[in-house]
């Protein structure tokens, strides 16, 4: 139970609720035990009846109607104080689904990259849903039938004890062994427990995995090895459940069986107890049987929810283990933070720790409020680390960055991102129209800026060719739109928030030579008083900028503007005379 104390702070914050559930539990009960006295009473009355010729049959009939009257009233309020028990007590059990798995999102948010480089998408699904799923079944149905057993146990033994202690001493006799052998299965279910749920992230990755890249699978005509990987880790997941599913099977016939033996116990003995007249009359054991049957559900049900709190055990660990994570990247200032966009990196050094690449080293550079950067370089050596870097996605392990002459990790971090608009080199696009896609960048964007940001990234036109044109709804990953045009909306919606500081991860790689022009004549214009800087392989996209900057496995080997550059021997040089003579071909 350590890992599920977790949740004491929901017990705290719902608590009104929690104890307004155990008060009418409780209510609950008493009245459900007004069924066992009154039937014990009617048994009584029929036994003196027999005995006692004086009394007539119409008194026996109206105390037996009088009786019938009042188990019809009780049981009907009893039924409805469990219905506000159950409302209270589930509903309760709702919303803390509802602020963990919140909680829960929070930290996958603020959980930093390197996180998400060493888990799987699908086992991170799996401990927000299945495994959240399970945790709300031991914050309502667990402690509802737990809170129930407990009261109604309390209250039956009280009221069997006032009738006739030695008969509930023999009547209680086989709880001792129900106890261990509900301890003894609880233990195997939370072990078995434990590797189904990982079992069931093992299927929920695989899957997530393949329709993912369903495209590649059907190109490589991989649809029967799949099949089969998926057919083997089914068959893996399914023993595993069905491990589980058998000892889970045990509790409810051991529980009836017990509580058949108590039955037994009372017909025997009461009879025994009645025969030498230590019971005054019959009725009382009817009344036993009554209150054993009535203990037959919350004992048949510790069962279950003893295997409901191993399970919720079990999957809280999972969720504790990530919500105990402490984020790699934290916002260390929390007033507000001014940018205007200068930037400048003095000696940065980067390790990427989960790889140990060294991805950047001695690296210096300042731009100013306004001016253009554009960084060139083989794939690997460093470029998009840079942008990262400006971003906060990782913080540098030697050297320093400023912002307006700011340690960046002094800056605010939730301004300094709203204060960036970023075109990633993979383009990433959600299930959603093309207009809210768009409207990403700028939540509170007009129509009319959606359209001129479309404009500007020379898509505007693609877009009003399709049948429902900005409510074109997209496929997962944007699957629906081209390459090239999943890059102009990635740009679009960068434009529509109009940051200071606008960073774009070689995010022309995909567009003919005319598109690229365009926008990147729109966007002179466009970042005319923004700090801009580009990652490119392109002498076109880097031949306006203010500063051009080369890197070669992490260190920078030239800087300098366009016309410097063509002009001395070196990897800008080649590459211009490269491109300059594919284009006279073309």
């Amino acid at each position: 139970m350590r890992e599920l104390q977790y949740l004491n702070k929901y017990f705290v914050k719902y608590k009104y609720r929690f104890l307004f559930g155990i008060v009418t539990t409780v209510a609950a009960q008493i009245f459900a035990l007004f069924t066992p006295k009154l039937i014990s009473q009617s048994f009584s009355a029929i036994e003196d009846f027999a005995k006692d010729p004086d009394i007539t049959s119409d008194i026996i009939r109206n105390e037996l109607l009088e009786n019938i009257l009042l188990i019809i009233l009780t049981t009907i309020i009893a039924g409805f104080l469990t219905f506000l028990m159950r409302q209270t007590l589930i509903v309760m059990s709702r919303h803390v689904e509802f602020d963990l798995k919140n909680e829960v999102f929070r930290q996958y948010e603020n959980l930093s990259q390197s996180f998400y480089k060493q888990n799987r998408t699908g086992d991170l699904m799996n401990r927000i849903s299945e495994d959240v799923g399970k945790v709300r079944m031991y914050v309502g149905p667990a402690v509802m039938y737990t809170i129930n057993t407990f009261i109604r146990f309390a209250i039956v033994i009280v009221y069997m004890y006032n009738v006739s202690p030695r008969l509930t001493l023999y009547t209680l006799l086989p709880l001792p062994i129900l106890s261990y052998v509900i301890f003894k299965l609880s233990t195997e279910i939370n072990i078995r427990s434990t590797v189904f749920q990982q079992y069931m992230s093992k299927v929920s990755s695989f899957t997530q995995e393949i329709f993912s890249g369903i495209r590649v699978v059907k190109a490589y005509s991989l649809e029967e090895q799949h099949q089969q990987n998926m057919v083997d880790l089914s068959h893996e997941s399914k023993a595993k459940s069905m491990s589980l599913a058998k000892v889970q099977s045990l509790f409810g016939p051991l529980m009836i069986a017990l509580i058949g033996v108590s039955n037994l116990v009372v017909i025997y003995f009461g009879g025994m107890m009645y025969i030498d007249g230590r019971i005054e009359n019959i009725g009382i054991i009817a009344e036993f049987i009554l209150y054993v049957n009535m203990l037959t559900w919350p004992v048949a049900s510790l069962g279950w929810v003893s295997s409901m709190v191993q399970e919720a055990e079990a999957s809280q660990k999972r969720v504790n283990e990530f919500l105990k994570i402490e984020p790699e990247i934290k916002n260390n200032n929390p007033e507000k933070s001014i940018i205007h966009g200068a930037i400048s990196f003095n000696n940065v050094d980067f390790l990427y720790e989960d790889t140990g690449i060294q991805a950047l080293t001695n690296v210096s550079f300042t731009v100013n409020k306004g001016e253009t950067l554009a960084i060139l370089g083989k794939t690997g050596s460093g470029k998009s680390s840079i942008l990262a870097l400006i971003s906060r996605l990782y913080d540098v392990t030697g050297g320093s960055i400023k912002i307006d002459a700011t340690p960046i990790q002094k800056v605010n971090l939730n301004n300094l991102r709203d204060c960036i608009g970023i075109v990633p080199q993979d383009a990433f696009l959600f299930s959603d129209t093309i207009k809210n896609n768009i409207k990403f960048g700028d939540e509170n964007a007009t129509d009319e800026q959606v359209i001129n940001a479309a404009k500007m990234a020379v898509v505007h036109d693609n877009i009003t060719g399709f049948a429902l044109q900005y409510e074109t709804v997209l496929g997962e990953r944007g699957i629906t739109l081209s390459g090239g045009q999943k890059q102009r909306v990635s740009i679009a919606r960068a434009l529509i928030k109009n940051p200071q500081i606008l960073l774009l991860d070689d995010c022309l790689s995909a567009v003919d030579t005319e598109t690229e022009e365009a926008i990147l004549n729109n966007l002179l214009e466009f970042c005319k008083d923004k700090t801009t800087i580009v990652v490119t392989h392109r002498i076109s996209a880097a031949r306006n900028a203010d500063k051009i900057i080369i890197l070669e496995e992490g260190r920078i080997i030239q800087q300098g503007t366009h016309n410097q550059l063509v002009n001395q021997s070196g990897y800008y040089k080649e590459l211009y005379l490269k491109q300059l003579s594919e284009k006279d071909l073309s």
